[in-house]
């Protein structure tokens, strides 16, 4: 029984041992030379030396909306595409009034000028 786990247990090791060497050859063959700049934290844009209580731009929070729109719309269109033939007509009017909606959404942010980056 135990022998089945052998080649999980192999893997493992050579995984564990693979992983290790690279880290080890990183930490070897990489120069150190630290700078205030390269330690700080990085902070999605924003400097990282500011109040931590600042306002975020609204324009980060609307491309967090377009990318889950667009992120929903494909999730949908791909079972959608696999059983078109077995939902027929009544499926393709209702994938077309969904994306609709989607296309109307997109001209509105799109119209707002959300697209728009300075």
């Amino acid at each position: 029984m135990l022998d089945q786990y052998l080649p999980i247990l192999i893997f493992l090791a050579i995984g564990i041992v693979v992983g290790a060497a690279a880290m080890g050859m990183g930490f070897m063959l990489s120069s150190s030379r630290p700078d205030p700049a390269k330690n700080s934290p990085y902070e999605c844009g924003f400097e990282a030396f500011e109040d931590a209580r600042m306002k975020f731009d609204v324009r980060f929070y609307l491309v967090a909306i377009l990318f889950i729109i667009f992120d929903l719309e494909i999730a949908f269109l791909f079972p959608w595409a696999i059983v078109l033939d077995q939902i027929g007509i009544f499926g393709l009017v209702a994938m077309a009034i969904f994306l609709g909606i989607l296309i109307v959404g997109f001209i509105y942010e799109w119209r707002k000028g959300a697209l728009e980056w300075e």
